[in-house]
């Protein structure tokens, strides 16, 4: 069985500097509230205020990646934490949707360059899935939640940095968006294009 993920320092967060959202699978709805909560409770404990973090249902954890680019491309968000719950069942379908949701949820990461956490549960039996949703092996949604805090705020001391860099006359041509490298999404992750400036 596994065990717990390694506790990470808490991170303190100033007032009101960041928003965070969660995105959460209703399939398996009663073990993934207690992802929500999970992350919630760490979100409050690093000072990020409730009204800073928003919640989004989504039908199941083929569609977290999906939302999470669409919340992702909105800048409004320095982390998204994506939970939900996967169980084993008699076909192969439990294989299938979980490495989709963990392929799709890492490329929105890297294609929009803003942390978005995997805090999806995969599970032989419901018991498994239980002692990962605050049970004895610990909450992967407070730990995914962990994990965008400490993304999100390594990403701003990197942005302060280079602020302070170029400031000081340093080249810094190198750290500019422009030459970042850029990954496609596939048309599934990506969703419909809109026109510029609808929700």
């Amino acid at each position: 069985m596994a065990g717990r993920a390694p506790k990470l320092r808490r991170v303190a967060v100033r007032p009101a500097s960041l928003r965070f959202a969660i995105v959460a699978s209703r399939f398996n709805e009663r073990i993934t509230e207690r992802l929500v909560s999970g992350a919630r409770e760490a979100f409050q404990s690093s000072g990020v205020g409730t009204d800073a973090v928003e919640l989004h249902w989504v039908p199941g954890s083929f569609e977290l990646p999906q939302a999470a680019n669409h919340l992702a491309q909105t800048g409004r968000f320095a982390g998204i934490v994506c939970v939900g719950v996967v169980i084993r069942g008699q076909t192969p379908h439990f294989e299938h949707v979980a490495r989709e949701a963990a392929a799709g949820i890492r490329q929105v990461a890297l294609a929009t360059g803003i942390p978005t956490t995997f805090g999806l549960i995969t599970a032989l039996t419901e018991e498994q899935a239980w002692a990962r949703a605050g049970g004895d092996v610990g909450n992967r949604g407070e730990e995914a939640a962990e994990a965008a805090l400490h993304m999100a705020n390594w990403i701003r001391s990197i942005r302060e940095d280079n602020g302070k860099n170029v400031r000081n006359g340093n080249d810094l041509k190198r750290a500019e968006p422009s030459g970042r490298s850029r990954v496609r999404l596939s048309r599934a992750t990506r969703g419909q294009s809109r026109p510029h400036g609808t929700r």
